[in-house]
């Protein structure tokens, strides 16, 4: 029974005494860490959350637990928070922290928070919305550099699990408790995706398979990797890698800087606690590394692995990091909240090193266009990405969404989240991009992400992101945001010329606008709202 609170109470039991996460100068075994997460599960329970109705009661898109919403930057308390909350049968789910009055509200009612787990600094605005939240019940408030003071109605997250008990959780812990992940919605709205934690377990939290939570313990015991995860926990891909490792028996280390990406810290802190891995998001956090490495003087020799997932990790930058740290394997892993880890690349000194080109993962294929099989390997077909057996229930109180993106394809479910993708003769899949952020110019359809890959093969730029504009004869035109490595002066023409090397002459960019900077999710997604509005009053202003 592969429940998540119960496989990691079953390894701390066999490795009590190893380091389980560190932050600044915090260090929480694993024994520490079962103590304070069991303290933290009861303090849910005794407030009365948990579960209410069993899962086969309820229809896909329904939850019968109750919802605490994470509204953190990284430090322990993140992991904490989801554990606890595992633990007392209560599903975590992750807040935007950028989120102004009116967004935070709309997630927060949404998924119906019955209670929340905020920084300190977030004070402010809770205060602003709480008579708006009425179904809020419970608010712990985490102390910060802030200073702000504790919220009136709030518990003191130290203070209250320090009066919890730290009792074993309940036996009637369930494979089918939810687990629930928010979309990022830099296209639309965010969704609860819901998942049984068995499934997303074997879909995302673990890799190499698992017959039994005894093999899993077995495999924990031996010394486990070190990981920094340089992203937001409240990004699947951050915490996707944290639980990853702590499920091989490893060490979770958070980066000091909580507030933002922080080069500097991130390598002196690997130096300093002999991280062996290193999560990133693509380029956006890979570029400011790399260059960060360059300039600096950092031993990181230990590092063996870089995982990036979530964005694009452009080959010119897999290439740099092979060259600057010997013995680094690069790893390109492709997923969504809506299907797990679906596919993956290696990277090693003296490979031949590609940018969109993975092998698919077992259950993961590429689906038809019209949804009516799966498509052959070699037909060059322009199919879905999707992915069967393991997937999640549905979204979160949204029977028509689910439908939509769990179809039924001859009797199979699928999660199909909305990447487009084609299958080479030998079964390696070309991601293209999502469908939301397809250009439809002149009958065409051009796939953002695939351009944006071909751009940034330029040593000369340093981030783009691309977007669809007006255009009076094709509909739309392909227009590109770039900006400038290093101030670096490169003409339209240039970079066109040497993007025609990839991509076809049809989905090069019509318009070229060089921006001082990208604005990007904290995840290092890139704002497709923000970059479409700052393309048209570009174009506005050249007419």
């Amino acid at each position: 029974m592969f429940n998540l609170a119960l496989i990691h109470e079953a390894i701390a039991e066999r490795i009590p005494e190893r380091e389980a996460i560190v932050f600044r100068d915090r260090r929480f075994s694993w024994r520490e860490l079962t103590d304070r997460t069991r303290r933290l599960a009861d303090l849910l329970c005794g407030h009365g959350l948990g579960c209410h109705t069993e899962r086969s009661k309820l229809e896909n898109w329904q939850s019968g637990q109750d919802h605490v919403g994470l509204y953190l930057r990284n430090g322990n308390e993140y992991l904490e928070g989801m554990l606890g909350a595992f633990k007392a049968r209560a599903v975590p789910f992750n807040v935007n922290y950028r989120y102004v009055d009116d967004e935070l509200i709309g997630l927060l009612d949404d998924a119906d928070a019955r209670a929340l787990i905020f920084h300190a600094s977030f004070a402010p605005i809770l205060d602003r919305i709480r008579d708006r939240l009425p179904k809020l019940a419970l608010l712990i408030q985490v102390s910060d550099d802030s200073a702000e003071p504790l919220l009136p109605g709030a518990l003191d997250y130290e203070e209250a699990l320090a009066a919890a008990r730290p009792s074993r959780p309940a036996s009637d812990l369930s494979p089918d408790d939810l687990y629930i992940l928010y979309t990022g919605g830099t296209t639309g709205m965010p969704k609860a995706v819901l998942w049984r934690q068995e499934d997303i377990f074997h879909s995302a939290l673990y890799s190499g398979g698992a017959e039994s939570l005894e093999a899993v313990v077995e495999r924990a015991l031996t010394e486990g990797p070190r990981v920094l995860t340089a992203p937001p926990f409240m990004h699947g891909a951050a915490h996707w890698v944290a639980f990853n490792m702590w499920y091989v028996g490893g060490t979770v280390i958070v980066a000091s800087n909580p507030q933002r990406l922080d080069p500097a810290d991130v390598w002196s802190t690997i130096e300093r606690e002999r991280a062996t891995a290193l999560c990133i998001v693509g380029d956006a956090f890979g570029r400011p590394l790399a260059d960060a490495l360059r300039d600096g003087d950092y031993d990181v020799s230990c590092l063996r692995l870089i995982a990036s997932g979530g964005a694009i990790l452009s080959a010119a930058l897999k290439r740099e990091f092979l060259d600057r740290i010997p013995g680094l394997r690069v790893l390109d892993a492709l997923g969504s909240s809506e299907a797990g880890t679906q596919a993956s690349q290696y990277s090693e000194r003296g490979d031949a090193v590609t940018t969109g080109d993975f092998a698919l993962k077992p259950e993961n294929l590429v689906l038809k266009a019209d949804l009516s099989g799966v498509a052959a390997p070699g037909s060059s077909e322009l199919g879905w990405l999707a992915r069967r057996g393991r997937v999640p229930l549905g979204y979160y109180n949204d029977p028509r969404k689910t439908a939509e993106a769990f179809p039924t394809v001859d009797g199979v479910r699928y999660a199909v989240p909305g990447d487009r993708a084609s299958v080479a003769a030998d079964g390696s899949m070309r991601l293209l991009g999502r469908d939301s952020a397809t250009i439809n110019t002149g009958g065409e359809k051009v796939f953002a992400e695939e351009v944006e890959r071909a751009l940034k093969h330029h040593p000369s730029i340093y981030d783009a992101v691309v977007v669809p504009t007006p255009h009076e004869r094709w509909g739309q035109q392909v227009t590109a945001l770039v900006v400038a490595q290093g101030g670096k002066g490169i003409s339209v023409g240039e970079l066109i010329e040497s993007t025609r090397d990839y991509i076809a002459a049809f989905k090069l960019p019509r318009r070229v606008i060089f921006v001082d900077e990208i604005v990007r999710a904290p995840s290092g997604k890139a704002d497709y709202r923000w970059a479409k509005r700052r393309a048209l009053e570009a174009l506005d202003a050249d007419v």
